[in-house]
């Protein structure tokens, strides 16, 4: 997630767009609740609005601002970014988790207006940088105890029934189960997970095999009726690339753009199937 300088013009035009189309919505809606109020009496108009009904809200300014002004774009492309946007179009406002925090973050947390957006992080300087400069954003220091130099080994590790039992990650015995967020991050019915780090580019780094195998549990996990949809990015790697297809599963893909891949995993908790029929992928 984090941000390149040397990105197009055309990715910066769309997040500005995307914005202003935002907070279009968010005006013609406080006009139409400002019109139905004053057909009502005096009082109940004056108990609804107190004048702030069709002010903008401080962090969608914030984030316009941000975007028009900023010479530093996210690192996904036009494309790639239109893929995730128009789900989130149609979701928001919902339960939005991202693995990973960057300059593209007030993005999708504006994107998703009225909602939750939960970032987590594996660096804490990060973290604490980000926070200086966009207070409102939500997110959690992660320690991923993974390398990119263990991944061969931890496909296999995943094919085991240990990690194919469907349950809370918080519980599962697979070692590919992340276990140390939030509470809240677990109970959570998220709709829509982005896997986006941490970092996977080296050796030593912790890989996203963890985050790809946690965000289809979760999502497989997940308490209220529904799906969820999950995206990962950069699946040109091999590690985002073989993970996605066997914890994510191809039978879930949706769509591929660029380098971001869409998955949409319904929940195993609902339904007419009881839990123990359904395969890990269809």
């Amino acid at each position: 997630m984090r941000p390149k300088a040397n990105q197009s013009h055309k990715l910066k035009l769309l997040l500005v767009c995307l914005l202003a189309t935002l907070i279009l919505i968010f005006i013609l809606r406080s006009t139409l609740t400002s019109s139905r109020s004053r057909q009502t009496p005096e009082d109940r108009r004056s108990e609804r609005c107190s004048g702030a009904c069709n002010k903008l809200p401080r962090s969608l300014a914030q984030a316009l601002i941000h975007y028009s002004t900023s010479v530093i774009t996210p690192q996904q492309t036009l494309k790639e970014i239109a893929v995730s946007s128009e789900v989130l179009s149609k979701k928001s406002p919902c339960n939005f988790l991202v693995f990973g925090l960057g300059h593209d973050s007030l993005m999708w947390s504006s994107l998703n207006y009225g909602g939750r957006t939960v970032f987590l992080e594996e660096d804490e300087a990060w973290i604490k940088q980000i926070k200086r400069r966009f207070p409102m954003l939500e997110s959690y220091h992660v320690i991923y105890d993974s390398k990119v130099n263990q991944a061969d080994n931890l496909i296999e590790v995943g094919k085991g029934p240990e990690c194919t039992a469907i349950g809370d990650p918080r519980y599962s015995m697979c070692q590919l189960a992340l276990k140390g967020l939030p509470a809240d991050i677990y109970e959570t019915s998220w709709d829509l997970i982005m896997v986006d780090a941490p970092t996977g580019y080296y050796d030593e780094a912790p890989g996203r095999m963890t985050a790809i195998y946690t965000a289809g549990m979760m999502a497989r996990n997940r308490k209220q009726r529904g799906e969820t949809d999950v995206f990962v990015h950069d699946v040109n790697r091999e590690i985002e690339d073989k993970f996605s297809k066997a914890f994510l599963c191809e039978g879930y893909m949706k769509k591929q753009e660029g380098r971001l891949r869409h998955f949409v995993i319904p929940s195993y908790r609902v339904g007419s199937q009881s839990e123990s029929d359904r395969l890990f992928c269809p």
